[in-house]
């Protein structure tokens, strides 16, 4: 049996991940999700990995509390090691049964303690405390705690909510600052754009003579973007692709190591493990490698060693041989394999697009014709690389009561550069995940669930696509 890509408990769903980077090796904390009813309250679990490929559950790690307790679930926060070697860890406690003075429940600060290597923790409930006037109680989460200069003062940042203004613009990234960790006093806002409900999991790190700042907007859309600056005050630049990925890959923090840094979120499930399900909360854990470019711009990719695990070759034939130009100055132009491919791959392929061309790109679990599959489709003159499908949710009993006047799959698309010339277009399918990469740069994940197996295609519209190389790998057996 092929070891699985992507982390998932054999009892529930990966929320939150909150990484911590210990002797080499990443201690993934993550918020365990069970969707049993009644809820039975959410606990901080483990796993460990040393080479994101390979992962280590060791299941609970800090328990949640009783029905009673402010932490009957424990939500996102961050952990930091203090100067002589003791590890805190900030937590956000929520218990549905305690109501704020507006009625909705109360989001804690919290906070624990190990002097065991993160073994156990020791909660110091003694140190708990809420939003200051000025602010919602109930949001009032996703501690972040870090040092802006190695004995510097700590400094504390809160995703939150103003008390006042425009229902829809209230978020704030709050700001609370220490010198022992233990004691905490309110400071100036340390981000406030009044641009969005709310401003979660808030991370900040320093590479290369950057700031950056990265967070989970919860408002308009719900993905996960970051900001880059000179100082960890600001001014912070909005750069011109400002999201890690789209929809589906939700909540993101990082951790670093040997100078490299890593993205962990979660890939959401779906409703009813349909294709057209609503997005749910939780899912899978995933792992994206940034990489810094020349202007300090951050590009997304699989993480080296990842691809290096798929290193057996799958047999793939066209009924003509690569390279190939695919032409349709004015229709469409596909390839389609003559065999269908496992449940679990890697393919790269290397496509030079001409001027003018519309569209290209992958045709993933496709019928034998092509005209039914998932499609990692790159669109040049829009400068969008999206996720689509075929055929889409049937609306009625007559033709035209389909969506089919939908451009592409509602919320999976990311802005990209497509100019002519040579692309790398990466996607590893797992089951009912997919994630695509296109030059190292851009991420698109999603969940398919739709369509089991298939064959892949390659494909151009209105233009012409050259297909130099396409290779498919597969992981060997444990």
């Amino acid at each position: 049996m092929k070891p699985p890509v992507f982390f998932q408990p054999a009892n529930g769903w990966v929320g939150d991940v909150i990484p911590f980077e210990k002797d080499g090796e990443f201690w993934l904390f993550y918020l365990h999700e069970l969707r049993d009813t009644p809820k039975p309250g959410t606990s901080w679990n483990l796993v460990t990995t040393t080479d994101n490929v390979r992962f280590e559950d060791h299941g609970v790690s800090l328990v949640h509390g009783d029905d009673s307790d402010p932490d009957f679930n424990a939500y996102t926060g961050s952990v930091v090691s203090d100067e002589v070697g003791t590890h805190h860890l900030f937590y956000t406690g929520q218990n549905p049964g305690h109501l704020g003075q507006d009625g909705s429940p109360l989001q804690l600060v919290m906070h624990a303690t190990s002097a065991d290597g993160m073994t156990t923790w020791t909660k110091h409930p003694e140190l708990t405390f809420g939003s200051p006037d000025g602010y919602e109680s109930a949001d009032w989460r996703d501690p972040f705690v870090f040092q802006a200069a190695r004995g510097g003062e700590w400094r504390m940042l809160l995703a939150a909510r103003h008390s006042e203004g425009a229902e829809r613009r209230r978020g704030v990234i709050a700001q609370f600052v220490s010198s022992d960790l233990m004691t905490w006093k309110p400071a100036e806002p340390f981000w406030d754009p009044r641009r969005y409900i709310t401003l979660e999991c808030p991370d900040v790190f320093v590479w290369g003579g950057w700031w950056y700042l990265v967070y989970s907007e919860f408002s308009e859309s719900f993905t996960t973007h970051y900001r880059m600056a000179k100082s960890p005050d600001g001014p912070w630049i909005v750069p011109e692709r400002d999201t890690v990925d789209g929809r589906a890959f939700y909540a993101s923090k990082t951790a670093e190591r040997d100078g490299r840094r890593f993205f962990f979120g979660w890939i959401a499930s779906k409703e009813e493990s349909r294709d057209d399900g609503a997005w749910q909360w939780a899912g899978t854990m995933s792992v994206l490698e940034a990489h810094q470019n020349a202007d300090g711009t951050l590009g997304f990719s699989f993480a080296e060693e990842l691809v290096e695990s798929f290193r057996e070759a799958v047999p793939v034939t066209f009924d003509c041989a690569l390279p190939i130009a695919l032409q349709a100055a004015d229709g469409y132009a596909a390839l389609v394999s003559n065999e269908e491919l496992p449940a679990q791959f890697y393919v790269k392929a290397v496509l030079e697009i001409e001027p003018g061309t519309t569209e290209c790109g992958l045709l993933l679990r496709s019928s034998s014709d092509g005209d039914q599959s998932y499609i990692v489709r790159l669109e040049p003159k829009r400068g969008r690389l999206v996720f689509d499908r075929w055929p889409r949710a049937i609306k009625g009993d007559m033709q035209w009561q389909v969506s089919g006047d939908i451009p592409f799959e509602v919320e999976l698309e990311r802005p990209c550069d497509l100019s002519p010339g040579e692309h790398t277009l990466e996607v590893v399918v797992d089951g009912d995940l997919c994630v695509a990469v296109l030059d190292r740069q851009v991420a698109l994940s999603t969940r398919i669930y739709g369509h089991l197996d298939g064959r892949i295609g390659v494909f151009a519209g209105e233009g012409t696509a050259i297909i130099r190389d396409l290779q498919v790998l597969q992981r060997t057996d444990n």
